[in-house]
């Protein structure tokens, strides 16, 4: 059935799949427009060049400078398949920040298409997938294609992701999907409540932990859930290089798991996405994970250009929902909705996230651009909310 392997093909029907759910999973597998539609961040309008791009969690600065000169160099050698034999260079590199095995390692296209392979391969249509609300969509949006059961559980009165109340919401999922830090929110879960989730949790269900910002927060690397995966736990990690490695357009990523769980997520296409990675991102990815000081003076310029926006909202007398450890802000208009107030913001050449999280009709994200973008935004802003 498309290029699903016989193994995978078998996996399926063990797990209750009908005919038309193994379809939709070829689909899935098969990754290209469905991979894409699948992932809420890259579907979006042609933005004019003077447009102020704060909508979908980029970082405002590209690839950092190791990473393209590595990419530069080995891109003249890219007549060879696996030049300088970068791929398996890269793993050993992650193996080596991460501290962690080497075949506890998997690369991927960027870590939506791992997240939405993640649900294909621990969820059923009797096993299903339970989220907080709001977080990321892409879980939520392979469970729909793949009519898996779905629970949403709103997250605390300190936007943490309740995890008891995740548990008791489906006690036999088949996979309980942690967003850390949060999108939108920005918000950490305490390590301590996903350490409780992953020990409380159905035998053979999984939890997979997204650290997709992880880079952005003041107490990395030693707030990470790499620890549950060294120790053996039914979790996945989940990282990309799109954020703080400023490679959105690269499509550089990487899944940790127990090797059990990593074969897992390449069983039902051999692997075949899983190293479909192009050579120019993963050398500027080998060289930019060890730029230590490139990701700290990332970092401070993050902290003090979101701080200097939480104070701008807050003098509006606007609610700021965080505290955000992350590149992003939620901010809530009140009386307007977040639909209104991007449609107000893109007549000033701003772009903005709104819309997308039901459970928050006034409220929007913004991503934290440079100072200069941001002051853009503030300058909009005020002719917004006086227009």
């Amino acid at each position: 059935m498309f290029n699903i392997t016989d193994e995978g093909r078998n996996d399926l029907l063990s797990r209750g799949f009908s005919r038309r759910q193994m379809m939709r999973a070829a689909m899935l597998v098969s990754g290209g427009a469905t991979a894409l539609a699948l992932n809420p961040e890259i579907a979006r309008a042609a933005a004019g060049t003077d447009t102020i791009r704060i909508s979908l969690n980029e970082c405002w600065a590209g690839p950092m400078a190791p990473g393209l000169k590595a990419s530069a160099e080995i891109s003249a050698k890219c007549n060879r398949y696996t030049p300088d034999d970068i791929h398996a260079r890269l793993i050993k590199t992650i193996a080596t920040v991460e501290n962690m095995p080497e075949d506890h390692i998997s690369t991927w296209p960027g870590s939506n298409e791992a997240l939405a392979r993640s649900v294909l391969v621990f969820c059923s249509p009797q096993k299903g997938l339970v989220t907080a609300d709001p977080s990321y969509e892409t879980a939520v949006t392979a469970a729909k294609f793949l009519g898996a059961p779905i629970k949403s559980v709103p997250l605390t009165e300190d936007y943490r992701h309740d995890v008891k109340a995740m548990l008791a919401a489906n006690p036999d999922a088949g996979l309980y999907y942690v967003c850390s830090p949060n999108n939108p929110t920005g918000t950490l879960t305490p390590m301590a409540d996903i350490e409780w989730l992953v020990a409380n949790k159905p035998a053979g269900a999984v939890v997979v932990v997204d650290e997709a910002y992880i880079h952005w927060t003041s107490d990395f690397p030693n707030n990470t859930a790499n620890h549950l995966v060294r120790a053996g736990k039914d979790v996945l990690i989940m990282r990309t290089f799109s954020k703080v490695f400023g490679m959105a357009g690269m499509r550089m990523g990487f899944a940790m798991g127990r090797p059990d769980l990593i074969n897992k997520l390449r069983a039902h296409d051999g692997g075949q996405m899983s190293y479909q990675i192009p050579v120019p991102a993963a050398a500027c990815a080998n060289a930019s994970l060890t730029a230590t000081s490139l990701i700290d003076q990332r970092r401070k310029e993050l902290v003090a250009v979101r701080a200097m926006t939480e104070a701008f909202l807050s003098k509006r007398g606007l609610r700021v929902i965080g505290p955000s450890h992350a590149n992003m802000l939620m901010v809530d208009w009140k009386t307007k909705t977040a639909k209104e107030m991007q449609a107000a913001f893109k007549a000033q050449n701003v772009e903005i996230a709104g819309g997308r999280w039901a459970i928050w009709p006034t409220v929007s994200r913004i991503t934290i651009g440079s100072r200069k973008e941001m002051e853009g935004f503030m300058a909009a802003c005020n002719k917004v909310l006086t227009a």
